[in-house]
């Protein structure tokens, strides 16, 4: 919700504030560059201190920065508060990572798209309450009631869990054992038989002594203080760094090409848009046809979903993506040059069903395949870099869309998909059927 009201902030505000259109292409521009602190941030924080921590200073951050954004004097504070929101929102990989930790390996993928249907829910949300507030009570009440998500998530803290595998991993067995067996409780299930071991290994020192080592052990783990620094040289060790490097430009190529769609979507939707002038983007905020394309084009992300979650356990997380890649990029053609509403219309909906289809799998894909010790951290990392295409989009999709030059956005959006789509297939591992690693099989440096 918080990064869907971008498509409608930023046009409602343009004339009210006599901003140019590169000043208002900075309303999404400076969230993104909060998401990219954020999402690294929170995925040290959440690999250091826990997963809840995460969650709580993100919905910390975005509850009191979305509510003062709702009474910002002027353009500036609002740019500051929209950092601050989007350092916040840069905490939503982390709750993937969490909750992939609960899932069984079956049906994980099934289980991942339910989970990331409520992203769509919330633009979908977002849409129709931009449809109902903006043109009667106007975009600071947008704000405000926007932020009631994140004001829930604190009231709700409290009984959110800490997934078992990171606390196996940091040695808390007691904490572990109390959550599963609430859940076998409430599941009504009898726990399997065997021991719960910890990552916490002892080994043999010269002196014949066993001490907790301090070293890099076969297992990839470090202790807390080393943690931060070795992260990202374990994320481009040998084993990783084919994929690493494949995620982060499928990140960046995704959030690019997604967000990018969703601007274009209110740049291109009503009829003045083309050529407009800025005396006439202040009639646009009132026009139905505003609202009625971006709430469909925002359902068009369920189709995609229904899809991703039906092939996404069958054929494999590659082919899936590869599949919404192609099929996104053959449909966003049509309005390479201008096209009547309906045509426009519908090619964004197309292309978004697609390419938000393929943005939920790579997020799916990218925590199977890194271990528990740096999952939060490599996807955090991933998904930092993504943030980078979040901030330059608005550039183009903004400040070329509303100029009439929409061949130029929509050709760069073209491109970055078929990279993406020839990124897909060079990735050196497929996730489908395989359980979480929780370690990096590293060789043993004893001290």
């Amino acid at each position: 919700m918080e990064m869907m009201l971008l498509s409608f902030v930023g046009p409602a505000i343009q004339p009210e504030w006599g901003l140019s259109a590169n000043q208002e292409s900075m309303i999404s521009t400076v969230a993104f560059a909060g998401m990219l602190v954020g999402a690294y941030s929170w995925g040290l924080v959440s690999d250091t201190y826990g997963r809840k921590k995460g969650f709580l200073g993100s919905a910390i951050l975005t509850t009191s920065a979305g509510l003062l954004s709702a009474i910002v004097p002027n353009y500036t504070l609002l740019l500051i508060l929209r950092f601050v929101v989007g350092i916040g929102i840069g905490c939503g990989h982390v709750y993937s990572s969490w909750f992939l930790e609960f899932v069984p390996t079956p049906n994980r993928g099934a289980w991942m798209i339910v989970f990331s249907t409520f992203w769509t829910v919330g633009t979908i949300t977002e849409a129709s309450l931009a449809w109902w507030i903006m043109p009667t009570y106007g975009w600071r009440w947008l704000l405000g009631v926007s932020a009631i998500p994140s004001i829930m998530a604190l009231l709700f803290y409290s009984l959110v869990p800490e997934s078992p595998r990171y606390l196996t991993t940091q040695g808390r067995l007691a904490e572990v054992r109390h959550i599963i067996e609430n859940g076998a409780a409430a599941n009504q299930k009898e726990l399997p038989a065997g021991l719960l071991v910890s990552d916490h290994i002892k080994i043999m020192t010269y002196d014949n002594e066993p001490s907790e080592s301090t070293a890099l052990l076969s297992n990839g783990k470090t202790s807390s203080s080393q943690r931060s620094s070795s992260s990202v040289l374990m994320l481009l060790s040998p084993k990783l760094i084919r994929t690493t490097l494949l995620l982060w430009f499928l990140y960046f190529a995704n959030t690019f090409a997604y967000y990018g769609i969703i601007l274009l979507t209110s740049q291109l939707s009503a009829p003045q848009s083309e050529c407009d002038t800025p005396s006439l983007r202040s009639e646009n905020i009132k026009d139905p046809s505003l609202y009625t394309n971006v709430f469909i084009t925002s359902l068009a992300e369920l189709p995609g979903l229904a899809l991703a979650a039906y092939i996404l356990d069958r054929v494999g997380r590659k082919i899936s993506m590869e599949i919404m890649l192609v099929s996104g990029f053959v449909l966003l053609l049509p309005i390479i040059t201008h096209q009547n509403e309906m045509i426009t219309t519908g090619a964004l909906f197309g292309s978004r069903m697609f390419i938000s289809a393929s943005f939920i799998i790579v997020c799916i894909y990218a925590p199977e395949v890194y271990p528990t010790n740096l999952r939060t951290t490599g996807v955090g990392i991933a998904t930092a870099i993504g943030r980078v295409g979040g901030m330059v989009c608005p550039l183009i999709a903004v400040g070329m869309g509303s100029g009439c030059h929409q061949t130029v956005p929509v050709i760069l959006f073209e491109a970055t998909i078929l990279l993406a789509a020839l990124s897909v297939v060079i990735l050196p591992v497929e996730t489908k059927g395989k359980k979480l690693p929780d370690t990096l099989d590293l060789p043993v440096q004893v001290q």
